[in-house]
């Protein structure tokens, strides 16, 4: 390049440079456990978070499919496992999990309310790396994003939200769900520049209402992960998160009922609800169209369905099944 002066090269080579950096993705990859959870995280560092880790058992069926989504993804160990709660549907993949693919560090919120421990694989995996419990308000060190704890324990994080519309005559409710460890769920905010992702686990009725009402501490998402895997016990309080986009983790005859749907459905600003599986229980009325679901049949194939997203705020949703993507724009 004779002739050009040298400060314009090394500018052109800083805009290159940052063009590239602003073309990584956050990939996020919501696998099917069969109305279990297992959500990997891959930051645009490489490094990973996997929530959860579904069922143990029907021949390692959902560490295969964690390790699939780990293979399409070209990442080869989990850097940082969290698991919400202690039931078997999140944690029981754990010692399927080390089969395949090797973990750093294991968070959770302590030993299960129901059992006063921990379940013994999960106690013997996480004896040979780094464990941590983590309390709201926590960062989860990821590269490139800002991971915060929004609940843990049974406690929410104490901070200043915004006044939350939809708070109007919900009150809070009685009854053993309260009280077990689906209450004590780790819930989690995932932020890649102005793109912010929500994961509450199965976070219960009372404990949604005291983090989004009657101040939103959650603030604005552009992406949500259905609490208790699209129940009809999420209080119409999470409109006050505004999500673009909604990804319910059911599977056939597991979540995805027909009044959490409804509810889901209707907050508003949502442009689209997708699901990893055809709910059963709801008929074509309380499903969303075929395109929009990883999984049509009762004896799928396990696809996922797969998030990425882009520092602006603009991210696009994929559904290998059919090979659909659908783009939604930076607000």
């Amino acid at each position: 390049m004779r002739g050009v002066p040298t400060s314009c090269i090394l500018a052109l080579l800083a805009a290159v440079a940052s063009a590239a950096q602003a073309a990584k993705t956050l990939d996020i990859y919501f696998i099917d456990t069969e109305g279990g959870q297992a959500t990997l995280v891959v930051a645009p560092s490489g490094q990973t978070l996997l929530i959860d880790t579904g069922y143990t058992g029907f021949g390692g069926r959902d560490t295969v499919r964690i390790a699939s989504a780990a293979k399409d993804a070209g990442v080869k160990r989990i850097d940082t496992l969290l698991i919400t709660h202690f039931h078997d549907d999140h944690v029981g993949g754990v010692a399927n999990l080390l089969d395949r693919l090797p973990v750093t560090t294991y968070l959770d919120h302590g030993p299960s309310i129901e059992t006063k421990g921990y379940p013994a694989a999960y106690a013997s995996a996480f004896a040979k790396g780094e464990h941590k419990v983590v309390v709201p308000g926590d960062k989860i060190a990821i590269k490139d994003l800002d991971v915060t704890v929004v609940a843990a324990g049974g406690k929410g994080i104490d901070r200043r939200g915004e006044p939350n519309p939809n708070c109007a005559g919900l009150t809070e409710q009685q009854g053993a769900l309260e009280a077990g460890e689906n209450s004590q769920s780790v819930g989690v905010v995932v932020a890649f520049g102005k793109f912010r992702f929500a994961d509450l686990g199965d976070l219960t009725w009372n404990k949604q209402l005291a983090l989004l009402c009657p101040d939103n501490k959650i603030g604005k998402v552009d992406l949500y992960l259905t609490t208790h895997h699209g129940g009809d016990d999420s209080p119409k309080a999470i409109w006050g998160m505004a999500p673009r986009v909604a990804i319910m983790n059911n599977g056939p005859d597991k979540g995805g009922d027909p009044l959490g749907w409804k509810n889901i459905k209707a907050s508003p600003g949502l442009e689209d609800l997708w699901q990893l599986h055809f709910a059963l229980a709801g008929g074509k009325d309380t499903n969303v169209p075929d395109t929009f679901i990883a999984n049509v049949d009762v004896n799928d194939q396990g696809r996922h369905l797969k998030v990425s997203a882009l520092a602006d705020g603009s991210f696009t949703v994929t559904n290998p099944r059919n090979k659909f993507s659908k783009t939604y724009a930076a607000k």
